[in-house]
């Protein structure tokens, strides 16, 4: 579906640009692409695609623009919202057993309805007010759950993660540069708590290990798949290149440079 005059918009909350998805969002692309990843299952978005970006997960996106341009519509679905949409209608709620960090859309004709009302707001500089936000927002919830009634038991889940399995989370998701609190946080434990069982379980204090374990992830996507060093230092959780190289070369003894193989011996 191609909607002519709706650029980027957004209505509710702004969402976090963070690794972690701190509230549900619904979002429709508009123009470009999208890939996500979610440090188990790898995600793709193109113009015309629907989806709910699920709270409390970790994702990294990567954007690609089309004759310079990416637009897209996102739509808050805060935690304050759902309980309002609550108070006036009533659903039986249960677990939910689907651990997909987007869930797809399929579309049909009452999203694409939704969709065109929101194109005469969006032209010049005409802005919704606080109430038509809400009012708009919504219209599109009870859209989706008619659409997909086993969102109800995803998007009206208010309780904390449960405590899980630190080994198999920690490996699985130590590349996603985040707090030890948010790390606490979505293993289900206090602080205080995360880090001694931590200490339990890898013999190390968290931010040791997190820097060993991301270094060494470095050091293979380096050494053994010829990828650049400026290509990899984002990917396994550093923040800035010239802190990277310093941290790689205390570990190992060579700059990420050094390590890395000629390029004529690259992989074409």
């Amino acid at each position: 579906m191609k909607v002519n005059n709706i650029q980027s918009c957004h209505l509710g909350p702004e969402i976090s640009p963070e690794n972690y998805i701190p509230e549900n969002y619904f979002l429709y692309l508009l123009r470009g692409d999208m890939k996500a990843y979610d440090g188990e299952k790898n995600y793709s978005m193109k113009p015309g695609d629907y989806c709910i970006a699920r709270k409390n997960h970790l994702v990294r996106y990567t954007k690609y623009k089309d004759n310079d341009e990416f637009e897209k519509i996102i739509i808050t679905l805060d935690e304050e919202f759902l309980k309002r949409f609550l108070e006036r209608h009533v659903y039986e709620i249960r677990p939910s057993a689907i651990g997909d960090s987007f869930i797809f859309i399929p579309e049909n004709r009452l999203i694409k309805n939704f969709i065109t009302s929101l194109e005469p707001y969006y032209t010049g500089d005409l802005e919704i007010s606080a109430d038509f936000v809400d009012v708009k927002r919504e219209e599109l919830l009870i859209i989706l759950l008619k659409s997909n009634p086993d969102l109800i038991h995803i998007l009206f889940n208010f309780s904390l993660p449960d405590r899980i399995n630190l080994k198999e989370y920690m490996n699985k998701n130590f590349r996603f540069n985040i707090s030890l609190q948010k790390f606490a946080f979505f293993t289900g434990r206090s602080l205080s708590t995360f880090k001694r069982d931590f200490q339990r379980v890898f013999g190390m204090a968290p931010g040791t290990w997190l820097k060993k374990k991301r270094l060494q992830e470095a050091y293979f996507l380096i050494a053994e798949q010829s990828r650049k060093p400026s290509d990899v230092y984002l990917e396994v959780g550093f923040e800035d290149l010239s802190h990277f190289s310093f941290a790689f070369k205390k570990e190992f003894g060579k700059t990420p440079n050094e390590i890395a193989k000629p390029v004529s011996n690259r992989i074409q």
